[in-house]
């Protein structure tokens, strides 16, 4: 992962459950000074395209301490990713495979 300084991975919702994001990589937990990436999880027999990256990034902009320019992103997809996505911006991308490498 490109930010070895975090320390804790959680999701975030807001009171009515939209949006909600799959994956908080922040400097520390229950309370972050520093978020450094967001994610989405699809699990789905699809691949993560254009809509979907566009609706996560939204989404996320609603979380405190998420700042655009700097908060990376991760993608978590059953089915890749589409070849027409624009991808640029998105640090990391998991598929079945790396999952299981991870508890390895």
């Amino acid at each position: 992962m490109p930010w070895p300084e975090t320390q804790a991975v959680g999701g975030w919702w807001n009171r009515q459950f939209n949006p909600e994001i799959d994956l908080v990589g922040a400097d520390h937990s229950p309370v972050a000074t520093r978020i450094h990436f967001t994610g989405t999880i699809k699990w789905l027999a699809t691949p993560f395209d254009h809509h979907d990256l566009t609706a996560h990034h939204a989404a996320a902009t609603q979380i405190p301490g998420h700042v655009p320019a700097t908060t990376g992103t991760v993608i978590v997809s059953l089915s890749g990713i589409s070849n027409t996505i624009d991808a640029r911006g998105v640090e990391v991308v998991w598929g079945p495979a790396d999952i299981t490498e991870a508890w390895q």
